[in-house]
């Protein structure tokens, strides 16, 4: 799949959905009317995707309340579930762009798919888009770094056997996808930087755990997720942090590059460049031919609009590296990782995806 421009996963969410959800919590709304109201602003985004000459469609993740909900179809994740909600509505208050570090959970059970949301997402998105239509699933990585073994083990008696089960009940929602004709998807792994960053890492041995050893063990299953599906394209999304300006990491990506870009299959590499926490072009180097990297140069952030000619120059600076042929551009990470979305507005949300596509053109002739 040759992209120019690329976009991470979500979009802000339009103040009659958050209305819909807000009701739909406080008991005045029903399935039915939350569903309906869904389904009215997915095909309105749609519509305003194509009108902007987005070679990609999705629904913008409006009928999750943050992104992680890939996994709110597989029984076991009940406890993730109801925290994923208690943080949705708690990300209606301000935030602050700083350090902040994530809950891990146990599961309440041995990990079985009742439901696949992710394909429930793409039918309906395809039956309304005229271009093909990407989706977004999270990673084994990230879920691994939020899983509390230390409160699972009488049902898992070690985490490689949780990790067998993220693997299987993840292939399966791929499998069902890809029966459907789903061609895109992106797997959402900001836990990657954990890996780079000091403060991560000392927590992780603070746990009696080896981060080389968790690196070597997400990647063997993020691999093992995305290998043997022909005619899917797989990418894949690093970043540091984004709901409401928080983050959680910093640090470059040179200490896991070489290893993500040549063990991990995946096709399409979207990595957050829009700010120093992301370090230089420099690991671009171990890129192998065949794969791309997606510059997220364009901040989803803030409303503060990036220079064109600033832009250009950066993808020629990342040039250095690997061959722009290998290269494309997008936003560094979605628009609303959660309901409440990022303090931008809509009309300063398409200005961002109009520079992109212009920039674009100009660099790539598309």
């Amino acid at each position: 799949m040759t992209l120019r421009v690329d976009f991470v996963g979500s979009f802000l969410r339009p103040a009659a959905l958050k209305a819909a959800f807000a009701a739909y919590e406080g008991g005045t709304l029903d399935d039915a009317g939350l569903h309906g109201a869904q389904d009215e602003a997915i095909a309105g985004l749609i519509e305003r995707q194509a009108a902007h000459g987005l070679p990609l469609a999705n629904d913008g993740e409006y009928r999750r309340r943050q992104f992680m909900e890939s996994i709110a179809g597989v029984a076991g994740f009940e406890p993730w579930l109801d925290a994923m909600r208690g943080s949705a509505a708690r990300d209606e208050r301000p935030a602050e762009a700083t350090q902040n570090n994530d809950a891990r959970r146990p599961v309440s059970q041995r990990l079985q798919l009742e439901r696949n949301v992710v394909l429930d997402e793409y039918r309906f998105a395809a039956a309304h888009a005229r271009v093909p239509v990407k989706v977004t699933l999270v990673g084994a990585d990230r879920i691994m770094q939020r899983y509390a073994y230390e409160q699972s083990r009488d049902i898992y008696a070690t985490t490689d056997d949780f990790m067998a089960d993220v693997v299987r009940v993840e292939r399966q929602i791929l499998a069902e996808l890809r029966a459907a004709g789903c061609d895109y998807v992106q797997i959402d792994a900001p836990g990657y930087t954990a890996y780079v960053d000091e403060r991560s890492r000392a927590a992780m041995r603070e746990r009696a755990e080896d981060p080389e050893e968790n690196l070597a063990r997400s990647i063997q299953a993020d691999a093992a997720i995305a290998a043997g599906l022909p005619g899917m394209t797989f990418g894949i999304h690093l970043c540091r942090g984004n709901a409401r300006r928080a983050w959680h990491r910093e640090g470059s990506y040179d200490a896991i590059a070489e290893r993500l870009f040549n063990e991990l299959p995946h096709e399409r590499f979207l990595l957050e460049y829009d700010d120093e926490r992301s370090g230089g072009f420099e690991p671009l180097r171990f890129v192998p031919k065949g794969k791309t990297v997606v510059l997220g140069l364009i901040t989803s952030r803030s409303p503060q609009m990036e220079d064109r000619d600033a832009l250009r120059a950066r993808i020629d600076q990342a040039a250095r590296f690997i061959p722009v042929e290998q290269l494309a551009i997008s936003p560094q990470c979605g628009f609303a990782s959660s309901i409440a979305g990022n303090p931008l507005t809509g009309d300063e949300q398409w200005r961002k995806i109009d520079l992109m596509l212009d920039v674009a053109e100009q660099v790539w002739g598309v």
